[in-house]
C-alpha cells in the first residue's frame, strides 16, 4: 500500500461450531508507532457479526496510511505495516471499550 492511497482488504472468517454466533472484531496495528498513521474508512470492527453454524465470510476493509507516515522520521525503517484483527463471541450486556478511550 502506498501512503495517501486507499486499500481493500479482506479478512475470513469462519464460524466452525454447529451453533450461531454473534462476535465482536477488535484490530491491532503493528509496529505500534504506525498505528497513528492507519485510518480505516470502513471496517467491520467493533460492530456486531453474526455467523451462522458452518459459515465463512469475507469482511472488507477500507482503508488508507496516511501520506504523512512517510515524513515521519520515527518510520524512516518501517517497510512493513501488520494490520490484525480478533474475533470475540460477545455475551449479552458486555460492552468492548473503544482503543484510547475511557
Amino acid at each position: 500500500v502506498v501512503p495517501g492511497e486507499t486499500a481493500l482488504a479482506f479478512y475470513k472468517a469462519k464460524n466452525p461450531t454447529d451453533k450461531p454466533i454473534i462476535g465482536i472484531s477488535t484490530y491491532n496495528v503493528v509496529p505500534f508507532e504506525a498505528g497513528q498513521y492507519f485510518n480505516k474508512i470502513q471496517c467491520f470492527c467493533f460492530e456486531e457479526q453474526r455467523l451462522n453454524p458452518q459459515e465463512e465470510v469475507d469482511m472488507p476493509v477500507f482503508f488508507y496510511i496516511d501520506p504523512e507516515f512517510v515524513e515521519d522520521p520515527k518510520m524512516a525503517k518501517v517497510d512493513l505495516i501488520t494490520l490484525s484483527y480478533t474475533f470475540f463471541e460477545a455475551k449479552e450486556g458486555q460492552h468492548l471499550p473503544l482503543p484510547g478511550y475511557q
